[in-house]
């Protein structure tokens, strides 16, 4: 609901207080605004971050393990405070926001695990001297993160990168402020340094500027095409190292050798974890045809099945979207879609109740005409895809510009990992919907964005890969 009325003047407290706001998606509630950082407060991170980091990089891994383990201890004691803050700010099942937390946690203990046996010197073996790879910090670095992992999508950002040596400013989305605030609060807690994290409460249209800054060496963001190809930009324009997660159409593959009951089962798991709000979510379902009235069958009774209410219940299995926009979006994707040929075999609609709900929803019948057939769909809609052969249902598959994640089912696991080799993704399950955790790296190709996170790969963007190299007396000049 648009609800500031000022829009003529300019930078009005008004503004200021409808661009970074808390509303309840569960009952359309606005329940607190946040001022935005102003120009000097903005030049007071930065400097006291750079600051921070020239002390920060002198560390050794075992102090900052130490501090890393301190954020895990205090995410798992706070867990019943935190996962109601996401709750209440974007309608994620109560459940679900406790399971995020103690995923966040277990990124951060991951890293302080194994950090300095990942980051440990590389030896090589020239043709003459000695030489190794020695891991080095780079400086500050800008995360930008999305509103449906407020913790999670923080943790796999902050955890590798702190363990390196590197100092993190993090703008959040403007709808989850409070959990910002609230991370920010934990590293101050467990004793971090002022400086090492720091929560920028700022708009979005203010993160390309902040490229410009020299004390700023890379950025990391999670989100829309859009933002990611402006935030490449500016990036690429000031000569500075990008992570871009963006969107995803992931296409689960059901083959007619698959269990049906567990693919269904990991159907419904994979499409409607967060409400479907997930860029990794399964979205596009390519069923063979000998299975596929079965599928659709099974599917659509579960579907059907979830019991919609308040988030905050713990028997609640179908929860509001993140905000009436995002509803609003998603309803208009769906008529769109409907008028260009989609059949709807399942809901299609808003659910007649306060906050913002939306049917659980099967579409079927859509081709390259319909602009769903390359769309993401970010919510509690399957797109239902036929397939008559196997060779049809990998070009399905990589018929999309996304290459986030993808999921094949199948009983014969020899030719689910040959297919996997053909499917453009960055991330193929077999088995199983598209994931995380922290021993996994995450990431896609195509237009879902480049680098990776989390495990090991988590620690290799942005740091200084430094050859160090010994002449010796017997080599030759």
């Amino acid at each position: 609901m648009k609800a500031y009325l000022y829009k003529s003047t300019p930078k009005s407290v008004e503004q200021i207080y409808m661009s970074i706001k808390t509303v309840n998606p569960t009952t359309n509630e606005k329940l607190q605004s946040f001022d935005e950082m102003s120009k000097d407060e903005i030049e007071a991170a930065i400097n006291q971050s750079e600051i921070t980091y020239q002390s920060w990089r002198k560390t050794t891994y075992k102090q900052r393990a130490v501090l890393l383990h301190k954020v895990a201890e205090i995410l798992r004691i706070r867990k019943e405070e935190l996962a109601g803050l996401i709750t209440l700010e974007m309608g994620k099942l109560i459940g679900e926001s406790r399971a995020e937390i103690d995923l966040s946690a277990d990124i951060f203990d991951y890293y302080a695990d194994n950090g300095e046996k990942f980051l440990a010197d590389k030896t090589l073996k020239p043709e003459f001297g000695e030489a190794f790879i020695r891991h080095s910090p780079i400086g500050v670095l800008l995360g930008v993160e999305p509103w449906n992992f407020p913790f999670y999508q923080v943790a796999r950002f902050a955890a590798p990168n702190i363990m390196i040596g590197n100092t993190i400013l993090l703008k959040h989305a403007s709808n989850v402020p409070q959990c910002g605030i609230a991370m920010g609060e934990i590293f101050k807690e467990a004793g971090a340094p002022e400086g090492l994290y720091t929560n920028l409460l700022i708009p979005g249209d203010k993160i390309s500027k902040l490229l410009s800054d020299d004390r700023i060496k890379g950025a990391s963001l999670t989100g829309s095409e859009k933002a990611g190809a402006s935030l490449a930009e500016a990036a690429g324009k000031n000569i500075k190292k990008s992570v871009l997660e963006l969107g995803g159409s992931d296409p689960f593959i059901v083959l007619d050798d698959a269990d049906i009951e567990k693919a269904v089962y990991w159907a419904v798991i994979g499409r409607m974890n967060n409400t479907g709000q997930c860029c990794v979510a399964a979205k596009r379902f390519i069923v063979m045809e000998s299975v596929y009235t079965e599928f659709l069958t099974k599917l659509k009774a579960a579907f059907q099945s979830l019991k919609v209410g308040n988030p905050m219940d713990d028997d609640t299995q179908l929860g509001p979207l993140s905000s009436q926009d995002a509803l609003s979006d998603l309803s208009d994707q769906i008529n769109k879609s409907v008028k260009a040929g989609a059949k709807v075999e399942l809901g299609g609609g808003r659910i007649d109740r306060l906050g913002a709900y939306m049917e659980p929803t099967i579409l079927s019948d859509i081709n390259k005409n319909n602009p769903a057939y390359f769309q993401e769909l970010f919510g509690p809609v399957a797109l239902l895809f036929r397939a008559k052969t196997i060779e049809e249902a990998i070009n399905l598959a990589n018929d999309t510009s996304y290459g986030l994640g993808a999921s094949i089912f199948t009983s014969n696991i020899k030719q689910g990992k040959l297919l996997a080799d053909q499917i453009d993704a960055g991330m193929i399950f077999i088995n199983h919907p598209a994931w995380t955790q922290p021993d996994l790296p995450f990431g896609g190709t195509k237009r879902s964005g480049y680098g990776r996170e989390l495990s090991e790969s988590g620690l290799e963007e942005f740091i200084n890969k430094k050859l160090i190299r010994t002449s010796l007396l017997t080599d030759p000049f």
